[in-house]
């Protein structure tokens, strides 16, 4: 298969690419080309597959031929939504990075000579909006006010306006995405390493999360089978509350997290930014569950020891 991928190089990216292109001694592999702002230096840390001919990287789409013809295109492109926080100048980044790749990725489909046969394409639970203890699932509304939802709308409109005519659309509404090296433990680890963890506000707001694992399962599934098309929340069965998240992983840190981050403070350091630790979705992915998909990890204990070892064989590889 011949596949185009934006955001390949990123945390799902790093787990995706290598599964799709296959093993450098393998003979066998799907055909990628990533999009990305810095192709040298990935070209670099993918050289081992610089002779396979399977993976290639462009810094524009304006690189790519008319007649290049590419049989999925897989766009998982965007900007951390929490790496930064969200000035008028940071919004503008997180929708440029979504919304306005999404609209020239369309442009240049609509340009090409040979159509994909299916788009899979990033969203986030965001789009729902924050619903309290709800519990929601691809038929539900959204609160539409606020900044997620907004952003969230603008990317899947895009992406459906993107997409050839009779091409199959598969919109991948994550959650947070748990993983090793990367992520939201990335970011977590060193504060419950040093006993510094805790709930944030009252620790009653939902966390819809998914396994990385589980996200490369899904995007492969989606790749082949033809009865698969439309919105998907891509989150684990289970989501559980900020505080039950904190217990979880202290626990198996074996650290103390006794703190309480109270949401006046959040709010104060954060501004706007502070929804994404306060609110909350409680969604479920009951397409995935209809469509007899079945998670590698579907509780939050079972995900993060995974994540957690993999960390640990990490560092003792370095």
């Amino acid at each position: 298969m011949n596949i185009l991928i934006t955001g390949g190089t990123g945390f799902i990216g790093a787990q995706l690419v290598p599964v799709l292109v296959g093993a450098p001694d393998q003979a066998q592999g799907d055909h990628l080309t990533l999009l990305t702002r810095q192709p040298e230096k990935m070209a670099k840390h993918y050289a081992a597959w610089a002779d396979t001919g399977r993976l290639r990287f462009v810094s524009s789409l304006d690189a790519l031929a008319r007649d290049e013809a590419f049989d999925a295109v897989i766009n998982l492109a965007g900007e951390g939504i929490a790496d930064k926080p969200w000035t008028t100048q940071r919004k503008l980044e997180l929708h440029a990075s979504r919304v306005l790749l999404t609209e020239s990725l369309g442009d240049w489909l609509r340009r090409a000579k040979h159509k994909p046969n299916v788009l899979i394409s990033g969203s986030a639970v965001g789009w729902y909006g924050s619903q309290g203890e709800r519990i929601l699932d691809e038929e539900s509304s959204a609160e539409s006010g606020d900044y997620t939802h907004h952003l969230c709308r603008d990317w899947e409109a895009a992406a459906l306006a993107a997409a050839p005519a009779n091409a199959r659309v598969c919109t991948l509404r994550l959650g947070v995405v748990i993983g090793p090296g990367g992520g939201m433990l990335r970011r977590l680890l060193p504060v419950f390493g040093l006993g510094l963890g805790g709930v944030l506000g009252n620790g009653e707001q939902y966390l819809s999360w998914v396994s990385r694992s589980d996200v490369v399962q899904v995007v492969l599934r989606m790749l082949t089978d033809r009865s698969l098309h439309g919105v998907f929340n891509l989150t684990a069965p289970a989501p559980v509350s900020n505080a039950e998240f904190t217990r979880t992983l202290a626990r198996l840190l074996r650290r103390p997290a006794f703190l309480r981050v109270p949401a006046s403070v959040l709010k104060l350091g954060l501004g706007e930014m502070s929804t994404l630790l306060l609110d909350g979705q409680r969604v479920m992915p009951s397409r995935l569950l209809s469509a007899d998909y079945r998670f590698l990890h579907s509780t939050l204990e079972d995900a993060l020891r995974s994540a957690l070892s993999r960390n640990d064989s990490s560092r003792d590889n370095d």
